[in-house]
């Protein structure tokens, strides 16, 4: 449990950058080179390669060199971690609003 925790807080801190999330956006779309995704962000290269590296940390997502291209690509079952987690917290909201909602539909007969 501790080291699943673990990981979540990586993916959401990592997730918590709209620089980061684009990125994340932008490989939903298929594998790109760090230098089109840098393209992308009015910052220079050694400071995009932070976001990279923070991404690249979390597991979301993975870098091959070839040659002088570094090309990133999305790893989605890492992002399962997050849909997992939010899939409990719904079936835990929903089961609440379930019972509110029995308990204020429901006449007391006493």
């Amino acid at each position: 449990m501790a080291q699943y925790s673990a990981q979540l807080d990586g993916v959401f801190v990592a997730l918590a950058d709209p620089t980061r999330r684009a990125v994340i956006r932008r490989l939903g779309g298929g594998p790109a080179s760090v230098g089109d995704l840098a393209g992308e962000f009015p910052m220079a290269l050694p400071s995009f390669m932070k976001h990279v590296r923070m991404l690249e940390g979390a597991g979301l997502i993975r870098t091959a060199k070839a040659g002088r291209v570094r090309t990133c690509t999305l790893n989605p079952e890492r992002l399962a971690l997050v849909d997992d987690w939010l899939a409990e917290q719904r079936r835990i909201w929903l089961g609440r609003t379930d019972r509110l909602e029995q308990f204020v539909t429901t006449e007391d007969k006493t």
